[in-house]
């Protein structure tokens, strides 16, 4: 099966290879043979509208060779004209008087116009008129780029032309043999090419077959093993990443345990307290039923936030988690404050409160402050202050951000718990486990990572504690 791979993989990388260097020569080609058309139009249009030029002169300046005057009859001019004019390969030239072919071409000239009829019909048809003909004419022989320049001079009322044409085709054949060469050298290059890649693909998968090797001796219980780094090129930093990116699978798979374990010790408590009591209930004693009673309600009722905080925290690794919208940050923190106070016999106070607009989802922000503020009023005393408050600031790095508080003056949080508290069932020295699953500073975390910040605290033991959530709202000076 790896080997059939294998030779699957050389033979797209090589079909592709040969399909991107003959997509290549054939677009040079084409355009190639284009610009080489185009030019050749320039060229012979240039060369006719020249020689038109040259006539032009010879009617205005010229002079007749035999009477040493200017020219009195067009035919004397058209003899001149044709015995000055020297056609050069695939072209020929003819003089018409009368209506019928007057001169022709010296011998030497090898495109005879006079042995085409249709050129000549073509001829005669266009010279009735006093306007210069510049066209392309196709016939059964060839096809011919051709000018008709009229000759009538005000001494002589006869009417004669002079006819120039390049044989078209002649021309391109040149231009065509070029293009021959180019395929010819293309269809070369190509099997070169086809040869270097083949030997490039094979050294190329090297490799792969080596991390394929590798891989396949990873199972899913054991991501301990690691592929050996190899060189430094883009298949050494690809094997750097699937290193890399066991490590997250490793590490998320422990985390995974550990969190059944903690999950399993967590539940495994107050169901062992619920049937410890039942079992030991008196039913002929109602004080005793309703105190087991009481004691089962509360315990289920700590399952059931347990299992709340678990679906939160569940859905925090969502895309839809977080639903941002604009939002008025000083109105909002005026509504979390309301709600706050009921949460214990407080002194609440708005320490500052930031007017700005910003986009972000009120409802996750409401539930992360008021986890705070319950965090607040179960380790500070009644009647103590506790502040909360907003602000747009610019952190160390020059970036904008959000900044949302809560503080008080309470216990406080010993150093080597601080960094604890944040995990999953993460509880400090001054926590006990009936105030709470464990879970509520791990939710409001999430809730800030979903808002690409962070949440992180600032405490003094018997001093107090201040919970910060930053919200960015630029990247490297950019609004978000």
């Amino acid at each position: 099966m790896t080997t059939r791979r294998s030779w699957s993989i050389r033979a797209r990388v090589l079909t592709g290879m040969l399909l991107v260097v003959g997509l290549a020569l054939l677009v040079a080609g084409a355009a190639s043979y284009a610009v080489q058309r185009h030019e050749l139009n320039e060229r012979l249009d240039d060369s006719l509208s020249r020689t038109v030029q040259e006539f032009g002169v010879l009617a205005e300046t010229g002079v007749d060779p035999r009477t040493l005057q200017h020219f009195e009859k067009a035919e004397d001019l058209l003899y001149t004209a044709m015995q000055r004019t020297l056609p050069s390969r695939h072209q020929g030239m003819l003089g018409l008087a009368g209506g019928e072919v007057q001169w022709t071409a010296p011998d030497v000239v090898q495109l005879r116009l006079e042995d085409d009829p249709e050129f000549l019909a073509w001829a005669e048809q266009s010279k009735t008129d006093s306007h210069i003909h510049l066209g392309t004419v196709k016939t059964e022989m060839t096809t011919y780029r051709a000018v008709i320049v009229p000759v009538q001079l005000p001494e002589d009322p006869s009417f004669s032309a002079f006819v120039l044409a390049y044989d078209y085709l002649g021309e391109a054949r040149a231009d065509d043999r070029n293009f021959a060469i180019f395929s010819a050298v293309g269809v070369l290059v190509m099997a070169l090419a086809a040869g270097a890649s083949w030997l490039v693909v094979n050294r190329t998968l090297e490799p792969i077959r080596r991390l394929q090797t590798t891989a396949h001796q990873i199972s899913e219980s054991d991501l301990s093993r690691r592929i050996e780094v190899t060189g430094n090129d883009e298949f050494a930093e690809l094997t750097v990443t699937i290193n890399e990116m066991l490590d997250r699978l490793e590490s998320a798979l422990k985390s995974q345990r550990q969190l059944l374990d903690d999950v399993g010790h967590e539940l495994r408590t107050p169901v062992t307290i619920v049937s410890g009591h039942l079992e030991l209930m008196d039913t002929r004693d109602p004080e005793d039923v309703q105190q087991s009673k009481e004691i089962a309600l509360d315990e289920m009722g700590r399952m059931s936030l347990l299992i709340n905080d678990l679906v939160m925290l569940a859905k925090s690794n969502r895309a839809d988690f977080i639903q941002p919208q604009p939002t008025e940050v000083g109105t909002l923190l005026d509504d979390i404050l309301d709600k706050a106070r009921g949460l214990g016999d407080r002194h609440w106070r708005v320490d500052y409160r930031s007017e700005s607009t910003v986009n972000l989802d009120q409802t996750r922000i409401t539930q992360a402050m008021l986890q705070l503020c319950a965090n607040a009023v179960k380790f500070s005393p009644e009647g103590t202050r506790i502040g909360l408050g907003n602000e747009v600031l610019r952190d160390g790095h020059g970036d904008t951000l959000l900044r949302w508080w809560v503080s008080d003056t309470g216990v406080g949080i010993q150093p080597d718990d601080i960094d604890r508290i944040f995990e999953r069932f993460g509880r400090g020295k001054n926590s006990v486990r009936a105030d709470g699953s464990g879970l509520g500073l791990n939710i409001v975390s999430a809730i800030a990572t979903a808002h690409g910040g962070r949440v992180w605290v600032d405490s003094e033991p018997n001093k107090g504690s201040t919970f910060y959530i930053d919200i960015p709202l630029t990247t490297r000076g950019t609004e978000a």
